[in-house]
């Protein structure tokens, strides 16, 4: 069952009043990529809207929510930067993003062009967000972390919502980052199907979150080594740890050189260019025996570091 402190009637109200470009994404299953799997696999596309990446249903929910207009601060690794300055624009509420020294370029090209001050601070995303809790307090202006902030996870909950009404699937496999998504999306699935497992995707390079849910409490890790910025965390939130502990049924590990090989797999298979975090599902998929007859999964973000193009699109 649901969390106490996630509201389903929240996340009911966010599938209605999210701007239209980021609801009702494809879904669909590819008989290529299927039988490529060996899987029935329904695929959620979450790369064809304004951020590319499925964060912007929950930063529009959480920036709806603000029932007075104030600057807002937070920190991204580069899709909830995005995510959250396009959501700004769009309800005029100005955004500043600390990113890492680091961070994809085409990341930060993105959300300055969507108006947002970009302040470049931090060795990693932790870093960065450690450098916007500051600006935040120093200033009094509204620290945003993704993960904490409930609206966000609601948001992120309506994918849950559409992929239920596809019909009953057994298994959903879902990248895992701050944990906003699969906590979002497991609170709708788990009250509507429980028996519905759902599946956690860390990176081998990364494995806080894994660790976590694995002990019950925050584990925090001194550094990630990964080429998926989006699943790049080193230090867990503690709400967000608190939900995947009560929701999540399990939780797996990919390195990238199976991050590598599901993203050239979609871009052979569906044309599809996702970065590393956007096919961490499939990758999953691929290197672990998942249970289940119908099983689904999230292609979660196509923001791709430019260095990466060249070995994707060229046969190994």
């Amino acid at each position: 069952m649901p969390t106490a402190d996630l509201n389903l009637e929240s996340i009911e109200k966010a599938a209605r009043v999210i701007d239209p470009v980021f609801r009702n994404s494809p879904q669909f299953v590819d008989d290529s990529l299927s039988a490529a799997l060996g899987r029935n696999l329904l695929l959620k596309i979450e790369t064809v809207n304004p951020v590319r990446s499925f964060k912007g249903r929950g930063a529009d929910f959480f920036m709806r929510s603000l029932h007075s207009q104030r600057s807002v601060v937070c920190a991204s690794a580069g899709n909830f930067g995005q995510a959250m300055a396009y959501a700004g624009r769009s309800v005029g509420i100005p955004v500043e993003v600390f990113v890492p020294v680091d961070v994809n370029p085409i990341k930060l090209a993105r959300i300055k062009s969507f108006g947002a001050t970009v302040t470049v601070a931090g060795r990693d995303f932790e870093g960065a967000k450690e450098n916007a809790r500051a600006a935040a307090r120093q200033t009094g202006r509204l620290f945003v972390e993704d993960g904490e902030e409930d609206a966000i996870t609601e948001g992120a909950g309506t994918i849950g919502v559409e992929l239920f009404a596809s019909g009953p699937l057994d298994t959903i496999v879902v990248p895992v980052g701050d944990g906003a998504l699969i906590t979002g999306v497991a609170t709708w699935i788990k009250a509507h199907s429980p028996r519905t497992r759902i599946v956690g995707v860390c990176a081998a390079g990364a494995p806080a979150m894994a660790e976590s849910w694995r002990t019950g409490r925050v584990i925090a890790t001194q550094s990630s080594e990964t080429i998926a910025d989006g699943m790049a965390v080193r230090v867990p939130v503690a709400k967000a740890v608190d939900r995947i502990g009560k929701l999540v049924d399990d939780m797996v590990l990919v390195d990238d050189a199976a991050l590598i090989e599901a993203m050239r797999l979609v871009f052979s298979t569906l044309g599809l260019l996702l970065e590393p975090s956007g096919a961490a599902g499939l990758a999953a998929i691929r290197f672990h025996s998942l249970p289940g007859e119908r099983i689904a999964t999230i292609l979660t973000g196509s923001n791709v570091h430019p260095g990466m193009l060249p070995e994707l699109v060229t046969p190994s």
